[in-house]
């Protein structure tokens, strides 16, 4: 059964760093673009980040774009979200999502539960 769960989530003070993890299992994990997406109270979900299944390229948006950096880890299954000089804008549930990029797998999409980052000041 194909699963993402998220997890490094917490509180933390305005301008402090913050890593996520996603852990991926069910399926080939290469062959899957991977991105970080969020959703803060009151607003919808937004992709925040995203690299693809070979993990030569990445995109964010511009909220985010020189803080925070998505990297992975085919041999791990694993995709991180390193977010630096954290806002109070950027307290939101943080979710991962995997979207198939072989041929096969195009249309799978999957997404993990969530993990709740909080900025405080």
């Amino acid at each position: 059964q194909e699963q993402l769960v998220e997890s490094g989530g917490g509180l933390v003070q305005l301008g402090e760093s913050l890593t996520l993890s996603c852990a991926a299992s069910g399926f080939t994990f290469e062959r899957f673009a991977m991105s970080w997406y969020r959703q803060a109270p009151g607003k919808e979900r937004e992709m925040i980040a995203t690299i693809t299944h070979i993990g030569g390229s990445t995109n964010y948006d511009n909220s985010v774009k020189g803080r925070f950096t998505i990297s992975r880890d085919n041999a791990k299954n694993t995709v991180y979200l390193q977010m630096n000089s954290l806002k109070s804008e950027d307290t939101a549930v943080y979710y991962c999502n995997a979207k198939g990029r072989w041929p096969g797998d195009y249309g799978k999409n999957y997404w993990g539960k969530g993990t709740l980052v909080t900025v405080s000041s």
